[in-house]
């Protein structure tokens, strides 16, 4: 069985080490980037689940955390041409690569757009956050982004950060709050509104959203209900098939696509296996298995 991991994760060496020296505390800020998998493919291709092609885009080590905007898109230049360098000579683990922007630097992400991620066809979008330097992902400064992607079709992988003004962070269930509150914001501020097409891939399998479905269609106006439906999102949610079939049930099979978050969340090289085995136990054909499992990201990013 071919499948293809929407999202899964790297830290490759050259960038890893230009940020060790913004930070050398970040390993022990973030242990999980101590995985020898996340930077070395020698190690990734050792470990690799059978039949998969993975998605990859980095961790949440971001260079505008540590630089002034004209540094920080400089850094991040250099990080995607590692991506894209790391895809074109790993073919056999990558189906492609998703691209980092600088935010505090909205004129030279919209030219890494225009510049590096329309013309690699490896890139098939790009990763945003939750909240960049306090703000939400919705906050009118990052508009620009969403209307140039919106223009050129390019997709949007949302991964969570930590909000900052809270005292009780914790990755079991604040990152799942922080990717649904960041889904109502956008819902509210009318990007699928103003963008029809838009296509915005949510982590852990829509975080909150799925379970909270009557109150979505109860609170909200109809138009914002029918609009949070428009997110597509991943199958992370290491395992839980029952939890799954309720993301089916809210998002629709058109908008569930396999990932893993490889290769973190069960050490060490992730949870395909245990993902795998939630999807076989749904209630469904084999054929819409193979849809989530790789049908809709072959249709979602053309073709693959």
């Amino acid at each position: 069985m071919n499948k293809i991991d929407v999202f899964s994760h790297v830290l490759l060496p050259n960038f890893y080490e230009k940020m060790l020296m913004l930070d050398e505390d970040l390993p022990n800020k973030m242990p999980f980037i101590q995985n020898p998998v996340l930077i070395d493919m020698n190690e990734r291709r050792a470990t690799m689940p059978a039949d998969t092609h993975q998605i990859i885009s980095y961790v949440n080590t971001n260079p505008e955390d540590y630089l002034a905007g004209k540094m920080a898109a400089l850094l991040v230049h250099k990080a995607n041409e590692e991506l894209l360098t790391t895809v074109q000579e790993n073919r056999d683990l990558f189906a492609g690569a998703v691209a980092m922007l600088a935010l505090n630097n909205i004129p030279e992400s919209l030219r890494i757009i225009e510049e590096f991620v329309l013309p690699n066809e490896e890139i098939l979008g790009i990763q945003l956050f939750t909240r960049h330097f306090g703000k939400s992902v919705a906050d009118p400064d990052f508009r620009p982004l969403f209307e140039k992607l919106a223009e050129y079709d390019i997709p949007i992988w949302l991964h969570p950060v930590f909000d900052e003004r809270k005292p009780d962070n914790n990755i079991i269930f604040s990152w799942e709050y922080e990717l649904t509150q960041a889904m109502l914001e956008l819902v509210q501020v009318g990007y699928f509104q103003n963008f029809p097409d838009l296509k915005i891939i949510i982590h852990h399998a829509g975080a909150m959203a799925p379970y909270f479905a009557g109150r979505i269609d109860r609170i909200l106006p109809p138009e914002q209900a029918t609009d949070f439906r428009k997110f597509y999102v991943d199958t992370a949610l290491l395992g839980n098939s029952k939890a799954l079939e309720l993301c089916l049930d809210f998002f629709g099979l058109d908008h569930v696509l396999f990932g893993t978050d490889a290769p973190l969340g069960i050490l060490p090289v992730g949870a395909t296996d245990v993902i795998t085995e939630a999807i076989q136990a749904l209630p469904l054909s084999q054929e819409e298995k193979n849809q989530i499992f790789c049908g809709n990201a072959k249709t979602l990013f053309g073709g693959l």
